[in-house]
């Protein structure tokens, strides 16, 4: 997947400011169940918030990657424990456009 430029990446952060997250991490981590429900997510919405569940910032940051590696999606931003995911959606597009003007 294309890496976002820097105004791509500015339109998705202004598009997730409303959302909610819709997944979070337990105390397991990434597991299989978190993956598949991120997954279903991704598909679903395009751009989703993730609560992770880990003491240090560093922790925060592996998993975002790691979940990013697995679901081929784009690391959008993350503040705390809140980390914006994006995937891009052919058959729904709601970014498509918007992204390639930016």
């Amino acid at each position: 997947m294309k890496a976002l430029s820097s105004p791509q990446r500015q339109l998705l952060r202004a598009a997730a400011h409303h959302l909610n997250p819709v997944v979070q991490t337990g105390a397991r981590g990434l597991t299989d169940a978190v993956i598949a429900e991120a997954d279903q997510a991704l598909t679903r919405h395009e751009l989703i918030k993730v609560k992770l569940v880990a003491a240090d910032s560093d922790d925060r940051r592996a998993m975002a990657d790691l979940l990013c590696e697995r679901l081929d999606a784009q690391h959008v931003q993350q503040i705390g424990h809140i980390a914006i995911l994006y995937r891009e959606n052919r058959d729904r597009g709601r970014f498509l456009d918007q992204l390639r003007r930016a």
